[in-house]
Order: structure tokens, then C-alpha cells, then sequence
């Protein structure tokens, strides 16, 4: 089912645009802090390959192509850290999210999700060169990052410490993705992947899902015409007859049943060029274009458990749940990207960026398990296939200028301008159900001769879903340079706005099996050819439908969010030993999330709405966000940091909105809170850096992080199925830790790098102030705890060789996490924490000659399975294998 456009979305912003008499205009500015770091960024583009040549004839490729990212950072006035495209390639990750988790005190959850300093999702920001993206998530207001593949990736800056020119939505910090420019040469290059997975080798459970080559769906999924031309007529299942109903479902696509198949292997293609071209002593352009495309297979054994009883002696007997789970998934993304530039001078630039990026997921997953009515141990089991697929897309279109006016007392102005949207299509994902009876006694239960298709109201559920996101993002600063006796000031001044909307459609429905008066029609294993169109044509037809609309109010939403924001910053340099860094941002923040009705398209209001549930729907304010940072050089090489700054965070659009959705993470239902408050933040930063005259690096640092009305997960009892995940308040919270890290060199070879964070959290919950805000009971075990997602220890290490003669190159990456809440418990039983995930990966690159690279790459050489326990006791486990791929890269 595709979203149509939808009238309200532009009330909505209308009223948020309303809601303010500030301007339209804003922006967010560049990470440069002063005219002096720009033009000492620009020399650094303007010939990367002199730096190239200082790597390959003073130390490590690590060390070399460091070297610009290490400068950054060394030069910001607030903490950060960098990573570079040569840095994202020795470790051998994919896309920004793999590579994020080696940046200090960054954890991976998901496969998508950056975790800043053990806060969750929700408590960082993402931009793309500085500006604001859409999300093609549903369940989250972030953008997942495994979108953003690595080819395209010039570097990634996690700034942890907040500035008044970032978004004050700050909590653990802002992640910028960084894409490449226009180079100074002809760059012409290209490479092909192939690799696997040990979970691979065997055969796998499959379906016919109608898939073409770039994973996108051909139609087969889809909603049938005669479904789709009902639902734009704002007709629901429940107001047609029983033979149009009869005739939806001879129309719907019940071919999704499994079988052993062999798993393809993983392959993949990159294709980049772009040039430089100078049309006189003072113009010049250039552009880069790139192309990628992978496909990958994922195949793992699951165990999936829903609900446990407490034994006398302490432990757990699972009730309900899904101990055999064979999974198979699908991968393909594509991308593509083209970057143009123009440049007047060394003084003037603007640059064009079009970004695509496609990725489609398919999932299938063959269960077998027992429920609270089918006891585990007994002669019945149910089995159970879902398919779970979904398409995602997002496309950027930016511009930006950056101009530096000589005769001005070298005025710089910044300005640009993004909009793009991003869209997320879910179609005819389905969940079936079969009810397995060891009729012969001989202890195994036999799919295809001891099976039945389950007799009740929900045999198999379809769900049909989509998403679309836009935002538009621009403004502009100004700095001045001022130059006195002992003093260096740059003054800043800028503005920020931005203007987001999004509209979300759910359709789901059931299959009654009780609908077929004669129920030996039901014998069999196969959905398909147990409900053939001669079945369900020839059916006699009682009282009830075959299909029930299982649709719900708060299914549809719209929302919408709109930002202005205006800062004013100072950047005072003092004798070449202080610098103090200060600035204040204003920020007038507006959101409405307004769930409908889908029979009706109608906002979705109790039946005699009063004043506050009309003021639940939206949300409003602003205040001033101050930061304060303090550098003292202690040598050329050795510097203090000191930083303060207040932030907020506030809750995602489907945090506020009353409807459940399910979270990915766990597959357990999430519902939203109407009138979730907003999290105050007071955040302090402390750190000491050396930068060694040969490339080495050492830096410790230590946060505290200060917070009112933290916003967090706590669970609520179910009837059935996976426990109820509610989002409410906390009453206070508090983080605080201290991060190490280093890069060394061991010899002319050999290097080690890494980084170790130590940290804790802890907040305090109001059980009878969570009741009173979600409406629902709950009893929540430990009022006291970590703040959920947060690992108590992060440990990365690397330990890289390049040989003399620059044929090879070789890193063995590490990294780890410390135990974190996934689940909070209730009812006495402990929080569900997820286990640490050991990773050990390896990357060889070969160097045949000057314009050619071979890799190879092992990740999870320990074979480390995914696993979330409570008291103990296993709540879910997934296989991950050891994964491998040998990549040729060619330049031309």
C-alpha cells in the first residue's frame, strides 16, 4: 500500500509555523570554529596528496592518513572525536554504524544504532555534512546508519561536548556524516566483493517473495487492487459483505510458504570517478560521482522467549515462546552519489550534493514453540512462519557556500540549504500459525504430516505499512576576525531552521479460520495449498468473514515538527596559551503528532475530549541553551579541555503518540505516551590530549552528564504474547565516566590503537507517577538502576602492520561492550541485560601494485553469539557466524 499525499500534514506544519513570529531563516554552522581552521581545512583538500606522499614515506598508512582528522580534532574548541575514510577501511567496516562502534565510548545496537557514552538512540543527534535527514523508521525519530555505506564516507565527527551552534536536542552527542567532495584530480576506480557466513553453508528455509535483483518487491506482496481501491475509499473490511470479502481473499498472495533452499553467496560492486578542472587562474570545478550495490545473506538459529513461571529453588520454567527458531534474511542496498563543486579563488566555494540510498530487508523466519494452553513438553507444538520485509529509501539534495571577504577584515559567510525525504514500504508481511500433534507417539513432531493449520480468529495476520518522512533544513552564519595585541577573536553569529513532517499508514488484518464450517479443510502444512482459491471459492459461508479487519485508531499519524533556532558564539585565543570558547543558542521548538482513525481519516480523540487532550497532541517550547568551553595549552603538544553546556532531549515522534508499534530490537510491543516531558540535561567535559611530533596520540578524558525527567523504557504486564513496553519519565538521572584513548607505534611496522571507556548511570523511578502518565499499571522491579542501554565498559583495540615495501597491510580489530538493559523487569523478575558481544574481526590488504588493492576480511572470528538474559535465564539468543569477503579494488 503506497501513502497518499495527505491534506492534514500541511495544516499540521502550518499550525507549528504558527506557533512562532520568529523568521524562516537559519542554519546550522560548519564544524570550523574560526577563519584561521577554515583556511587551514581548505589547504588540507586542496592537496590530499601531499599528505598521501607524507604516509608513505614517515610511518604507518594508519598514522598518515590520520594525520588531517587528528589536526581537526586537535584544533576544535569543544571535545571530539574524528574518524577518517583510511581509519573506517583498515577496520573493515561496511557503513557508518559498523564503524562508529570504534569511536570512543560508541556502542552498536541493532546493527543501526549508535549508543554516545551508554545513552540510547534517542539521547544523540545525526546530520549529514551538517544538516538535518529524515528517518525511514518507523519506530525511531533517528536514522538508521547502516544506510550510509562506507565508500561514500569522507570521515564521521562525534562531537560529545555541546557547542550553541549544534541542535540543542543534545545528549550523548552529534554524529556528522561527513561525504566526499570533489577531488583535486581525475579519480577513476572500482571493485568487486564476494564473501559468506558460516551460518551459510547449509541449506536454509526460503519462500518465493517476488523480489527483482535490487530487492525491491515486483508486485507480489503488494495489496491486491480490489483491497488497495477499498482503502482510498475509506472502506474497511468490517462494512463489505461476506462474498466481497470471500473475494479479497482469493485476491490476496498466499504463496509464502518455505522451503530448503541454498544460500547464494554475498557479492557486491563499487564504481567511483570525478575530476577537477580549472577554467582560469581563479575557477575551477569539479564533481565526484559514486554507484554501490550489495547483496547479502544472513542465516541464524534464534531462540525467542515471551513469558516465564519462578520455580521454588529460584529458576525460570519458560511458558510461552519460541525455543526453535531457524531465521534467513536478505540484504540489498544500492547507492548512489554526485557531488559538484565550484570554487572562485581560494576564498569562495559552493558545492551540490545528491544523495540516494536504497536498502531493502527480507526476512523469513520458520519458529516452533509452545504457548500458557500448549505446555512445552506435551504432545502439541505450534509452529509458526513470519516474513518480515521492508524498503527503505532516503534522498538528500544539498547546497552549501562558504566565502571568505579579504578586504572585509576576512568576514567568512557560511550559508545552505537541504531537503530531502526518506520513505519506508512494508508490504503483505504476514505471520501464520499451525498446530503440530505427535499423533504416532514417536517423540517428534513431523511438519509435514502432523500438522494443522491453527482453527480460530487469527490463523495468519497480514500487515501492510508506509512511511514517508521530509524535512527542509537552511540558514547561515557570519564570523569575524578580530586581531589584537595578545588576543585572536572570532566572533559567530548564525541561525538554524528547520521544518519536518511525516505520515505513517498501518493496515492489518487476520485470517478466521473458523469461517470454514468444515475444518478437516485445515489439515496440512503449507498455507498456500491449504487455503487454495478452490477452498475458499467452494466454502459455505455462515456468519462470519474470512478476513476480520484487525486495523486499529493510531495506526495512521501525522506530525510534524518545526525548529528555529539563532546563536551567537565567541572564540577568544589569549597569548597562545587560553582559549575560551562561549555561546548561547535560542531555540523555539514546535511538534504535533495527531493519530487518525483509519476508517475515517478523523483525528483519533476520546469521545467527549476535553482541553488536555487536545493540548497532548501538541507540543511547545523554547529557551536559551548556553555552552562554555576552556582549552589551556600546556605545550605544543599537550592541551586541557574543560566544557559546559545545557541540552535537552525530547521524545521521538512515536513516544508521543498513543498507539503501539513494534520495537525491531526486541519484537516486543511499544506503546507511546501523550504527554511525555521533555529531558533537561546539564553536561560537563574534562579533557587532557598529547599529540606526539611522530603521529602518536594519547588522551584521557572524564564526562558528567546531570538529568531531569530522563526518558525511559519500562515494561507492563501482557495478557499474550511479549510483555508491553511502555515510554515514560523518570524522575532523575545521572551519568558519568572516563574515556582513554591512544595510537602508538610499535616499530616502523607495527601500531597499536584503541580505546577503553569506564562509566555508570543510574536513575530513579516513580512507579505511582509512571501509572498516573502511561495509564497503565505496572510494577517495576528495581525503582533504582542503569539507565537502559547503557554498558558500564566499552573496549576497542587495534593492532595494525604495514610493511616496508608498502605491499601490505594488515589490522586485527577488537572491540566489546559491557552488559546493558534492554528490558527493565517487573513483578520481581530482574532486568533483561543484553550479554557482551566479543568481536574480534581481521583485514589483510595486498598492494600487487600501485593501482590495485586486495582484501581479505574475517569479522566475529569467535564465533560470539547475540545474546539477553534476565536472572540468569535466557530471554533471546541469535547465531551470528564468521563472516568473510575478498575484495579487488582497481584504479584507472
Amino acid at each position: 500500500m503506497r501513502a497518499k499525499q495527505f491534506p492534514l500534514a500541511s495544516l499540521t506544519l502550518a499550525v507549528l509555523t504558527g506557533l512562532s513570529s520568529q523568521s524562516a531563516y537559519a542554519l546550522q554552522e560548519q564544524q570550523e570554529q574560526s577563519v584561521t581552521e577554515q583556511s587551514s581545512a581548505t589547504e588540507q583538500q586542496a592537496s590530499p596528496e601531499t599528505v598521501i606522499e607524507e604516509v608513505v614515506t614517515t610511518g604507518t598508512r594508519l598514522q598518515g592518513s590520520a594525520a588531517a582528522v587528528v589536526q581537526e580534532r586537535k584544533e576544535q574548541a569543544f571535545v571530539a572525536d574524528i574518524m577518517g575514510a583510511e581509519q573506517i577501511s583498515r577496520t573493515g567496516d561496511s557503513d557508518a554504524a559498523a564503524a562508529l562502534r570504534r569511536v570512543t565510548g560508541l556502542t552498536l545496537v541493532d546493527g543501526k544504532f549508535i549508543y554516545v557514552r551508554g545513552l540510547g538512540e534517542r539521547y544523540s543527534s545525526t546530520q549529514l555534512n551538517g544538516m538535518s535527514v529524515p528517518s525511514p523508521d518507523p519506530t525511531r525519530a533517528v536514522i538508521p546508519l547502516d544506510l550510509f555505506p562506507a565508500d561514500i564516507i569522507e570521515s564521521l565527527a562525534v562531537q560529545k561536548s555541546y557547542s550553541a551552534s549544534m541542535p540543542a536536542n543534545f545528549g550523548g552527542g552529534n554524529v556528522d556524516i561527513r561525504l566526499k567532495s570533489a577531488p583535486s584530480e581525475e579519480v577513476f576506480n572500482a571493485s568487486v566483493k564476494v564473501g559468506g557466513n558460516s551460518e551459510n553453508f547449509d541449506d536454509a528455509y526460503w519462500y518465493d517473495g517476488g523480489s527483482n535483483w535490487n530487492g525491491k518487491d515486483d508486485g507480489t506482496r503488494a495489496a491486491p487492487q480490489m483491497l488497495q481501491s477499498l482503502w482510498d475509499q475509506r472502506t474497511f473490511l468490517d462494512d463489505i459483505s461476506l462474498e466481497q470479502n470471500r473475494d479479497v481473499a482469493l485476491a490476496l498472495n498466499r504463496d509464502y510458504d518455505p522451503s530448503l533452499q541454498t544460500i547464494d553467496p554475498d557479492y557486491g560492486l563499487d564504481l567511483t570517478y570525478g575530476n577537477r578542472y580549472d577554467i582560469d587562474d581563479k575557477w575551477a570545478i569539479g564533481f565526484l560521482a559514486t554507484a554501490a550495490y550489495d547483496n547479502e545473506w544472513e542465516v541464524s538459529e534464534q531462540y525467542l522467549g515471551e513469558d516465564w513461571s519462578l520455580n521454588p529453588d529460584g529458576t525460570y520454567t519458560i511458558l510461552r515462546g519460541w525455543d526453535d527458531v531457524e531465521s534467513t534474511e536478505q540484504q540489498v542496498t544500492w547507492s548512489g552519489m554526485f557531488t559538484a563543486g565550484i570554487n572562485y579563488g581560494s576564498n569562495h566555494k559552493v558545492d551540490f550534493s545528491h544523495v540516494i540510498l536504497n536498502d531493502t530487508e527480507d526476512q523469513f523466519r520458520e519458529k516452533l514453540g509452545n504457548s500458557n494452553n500448549i505446555n512445552f513438553g506435551s504432545d502439541q507444538r505450534i509452529r509458526s512462519y513470519d516474513v518480515t520485509y521492508q524498503e527503505r529509501r532516503m534522498v538528500a539534495n544539498q547546497v552549501k557556500g562558504m566565502h571568505t571577504f579579504t578586504d572585509w577584515n576576512f568576514l567568512g559567510v557560511d550559508w545552505k540549504y537541504s531537503k530531502s525525504r526518506s520513505s519506508r514500504y512494508a508490504p503483505g508481511n504476514i505471520e501464520t500459525r499451525f498446530i503440530l500433534t505427535d499423533r504416532n507417539d514417536d517423540g517428534t513432531f513431523d511438519r509435514e504430516n502432523e500438522s494443522v493449520l491453527t482453527n480460530a480468529t487469527t490463523a495468519a495476520r497480514y500487515n501492510f505499512q508506509d512511511l514517508n518522512d521530509q524535512v527542509e533544513n537552511w540558514g547561515g552564519n557570519v564570523t569575524l576576525p578580530i586581531m589584537l595585541d595578545s588576543w585572536d577573536i572570532t566572533l559567530k553569529a548564525g541561525a538554524d531552521f528547520v521544518q519536518k513532517t511525516r505520515y505513517a499508514t498501518n493496515r492489518r488484518f487476520d485470517i478466521n479460520t473458523r469461517a470454514f464450517s468444515d475444518s478437516s479443510v485445515l489439515e496440512g502444512y503449507q498455507l498456500g495449498e491449504i487455503l487454495n482459491d478452490n477452498v475458499i471459492a467452494d466454502a459455505e459461508l455462515g456468519f462470519l468473514p474470512i478476513l476480520n479487519d484487525t486495523t486499529v485508531a493510531g495506526d495512521d499519524y501525522i506530525s510534524a515538527q518545526a525548529i528555529d533556532a539563532y546563536y551567537f558564539e565567541g572564540d577568544f585565543f589569549f597569548d597562545e596559551k587560553w582559549r575560551v570558547t562561549a555561546g548561547v543558542r535560542w531555540e523555539d521548538f514546535r511538534q504535533v503528532v495527531v493519530p487518525l482513525i483509519p476508517q475515517s481519516g478523523e483525528i483519533d480523540l476520546p469521545t467527549s475530549p476535553d482541553a488536555q487532550d487536545l493540548v497532548d497532541l501538541a507540543f511547545q517550547e523554547d529557551d536559551l541553551y548556553p555552552s562554555l568551553a576552556l582549552t589551556y595549552f600546556l605545550t605544543d603538544e599537550q592541551q586541557l579541555r574543560f566544557s559546559y553546556g545545557k541540552t535537552v532531549v525530547r521524545p521521538d515522534l512515536r513516544e508521543v503518540s498513543s498507539s503501539t508499534y513494534l520495537d525491531p530490537l526486541t519484537l516486543f510491543p511499544v506503546g507511546g505516551t501523550p504527554g511525555l516531558e521533555t529531558t533537561d540535561i546539564n553536561n560537563f567535559d574534562a579533557r587532557w590530549e598529547w599529540y606526539q611530533d611522530n603521529g602518536d596520540t594519547l588522551s584521557v578524558g572524564f564526562f558528567y552528564k546531570d538529568m531531569t525527567n530522563p526518558i525511559e523504557s519500562v515494561q507492563s504486564p501482557s495478557q499474550d504474547g511479549p510483555p508491553l513496553v511502555r515510554i515514560a519519565n523518570a524522575e532523575t538521572g545521572e551519568v558519568y565516566g572516563t574515556e582513554v584513548e591512544w595510537l602508538k607505534s610499535l616499530s616502523n611496522n607495527f601500531f597499536v590503537s584503541g580505546n577503553v571507556t569506564l562509566s555508570d548511570s543510574s536513575i530513579t523511578l516513580d512507579t505511582q507517577n509512571i501509572v498516573e502518565q502511561t495509564g497503565v499499571s505496572t510494577s517495576i522491579t528495581n525503582t533504582e538502576r542503569r539507565l537502559t542501554g547503557h554498558s558500564e565498559w566499552v573496549v576497542n583495540t587495534q593492532l595494525g602492520f604495514d610493511s616496508d615495501d608498502g605491499m601490505h597491510s594488515a589490522s586485527l580489530v577488537y572491540n566489546v561492550f559491557g552488559d546493558r538493559i534492554i528490558i527493565p523487569g517487573i513483578d520481581g523478575r530482574g532486568d533483561s541485560f543484553e550479554q557482551p558481544f566479543h568481536s574480534l574481526d581481521a583485514v589483510y590488504s595486498y598492494y600487487p601494485d600501485f593501482n590495485s588493492q586486495i582484501t581479505l576480511k574475517v569479522q566475529n572470528m569467535l564465533n560470539q553469539d547475540k545474546e539477553i538474559e534476565f536472572d540468569n535465564t535466557l530471554l533471546r539468543s541469535e547465531t551470528r557466524g564468521v563472516s568473510f569477503s575478498l575484495t579487488y579494488k582497481r584504479e584507472f
